[in-house]
């Protein structure tokens, strides 16, 4: 098995990507919307994916976090809320809006079980701050850690009830970047202790079975590397520090912040530490020269794959349960959306708000 996240070219799986995963083994597979049509399409695609490899826990992720990273688009599947409805609810009752992040993302997960999608990239828990790049903005559940840390348990509670695993992100925190790792290398100036703030919640959730870096660099951890490249801050900071013992995979190594070809991006986070390489654009020539450049995985990756895997869970489709939950979760968070227009309504007549 190599110890690499590969993407697809396409909405079936070509002659050629069957002979590459057959013999690579890669340890799974992300999708994107190209990969995407309909129900039935996205079904034959994961099943074909099982089907290569004979067995049902394959890894297969997509990133569906809800508001402005859905891959699978609404009319066809329902839409979900960015994690920012779910900070909003938090200021009217923390306990309401926890029950609204977690029946949102069981419905989230039986969504996922049903495509046969095994794993979602969420929850974000990144911890906004007044200077936060656009590119997480609305997707962070808030600017307290302890109120994002209880957030993304719901979460992962949610949609492992729902049928789908949960991978953490992006450790050790991507909430003081100021700019899009997607186009540019943020750097982090933050001291040491100000960083205890951005590392509290994965600290708090460090149980995860799965998780991904991010691309930035830490001056006060490593002013020289980003995180997704450091040794130092994979192994003192997200292993040690944060106490993450689950399967660690770089973000995207295709993004504009890191600077180089795909093939030895992949060799060189592995080297420093982490598990799992992501190659997300189905790009078969980079996806051959990954496979070839890269070791076989390491028995400390291949323990937590085995431990990931192994907490896979097993969950029935239910249509029922599906618009129950649905229907709950907005009818928990029009309570936010209630008291907002109240509040907007007396300010507009001069009233107060008690």
């Amino acid at each position: 098995m190599k110890p690499v996240i590969f993407g697809l070219s396409g909405e079936e799986l070509t002659s050629d990507e069957c002979a590459l995963f057959a013999e690579v083994d890669p340890v799974g597979y992300t999708l994107f919307r190209r990969n995407i049509r309909d129900r039935d399409q996205l079904r034959a695609l994961t099943d074909a994916l099982r089907s290569l490899h004979g067995r049902d826990d394959v890894l297969i992720f997509v990133d569906q976090e809800g508001g402005r990273v859905m891959r699978m688009q609404p009319p066809i599947w329902p839409n979900f809320p960015s994690g920012s409805a779910f900070d909003a609810l938090y200021d009217i009752s923390a306990m309401t809006a926890i029950e609204a992040a977690r029946v949102n993302a069981e419905a989230l997960g039986l969504v996922l079980n049903q495509a046969g999608i095994t794993a979602n990239f969420l929850p974000v828990l990144d911890v906004r701050v007044p200077d936060t790049t656009p590119a997480i903005g609305d997707r962070a559940m808030g600017s307290d850690p302890m109120r994002v840390a209880a957030l993304g348990r719901a979460v992962l509670d949610g949609m492992h009830k729902g049928g789908a695993a949960g991978v953490v992100k992006h450790m050790p925190g991507h909430g003081r970047a100021v700019v899009d790792s997607h186009f540019e290398l943020p750097h982090v100036h933050a001291t040491r202790e100000e960083l205890e703030q951005d590392i509290a919640p994965f600290r708090a959730l460090n149980s995860a079975s799965m998780g991904m870096t991010a691309h930035l660099v830490y001056d006060a951890w490593d002013g020289e590397r980003c995180a997704t490249m450091s040794p130092t801050v994979i192994h003192d900071i997200i292993r040690d520090k944060i106490g993450f013992d689950g399967l660690l995979m770089s973000d995207d190594l295709e993004m504009k912040a890191l600077k180089g070809d795909v093939p030895s991006h992949a060799v060189n986070c592995i080297a420093a530490g982490c598990d799992v390489a992501l190659n997300c654009w189905g790009r078969f020539d980079e996806m051959v020269a990954i496979a070839e450049r890269l070791p076989d995985i390491s028995d400390a990756a291949r323990r937590r794959f085995d431990a990931a895997t192994e907490a896979l869970p097993s969950v029935a489709f239910d249509q029922q349960r599906l618009d129950h939950l649905l229907a709950k979760r907005d009818e928990l968070l029009s309570l936010a959306a209630h008291i907002a227009q109240e509040k907007a309504t007396n300010a507009e007549t001069g009233a107060s708000w008690a």
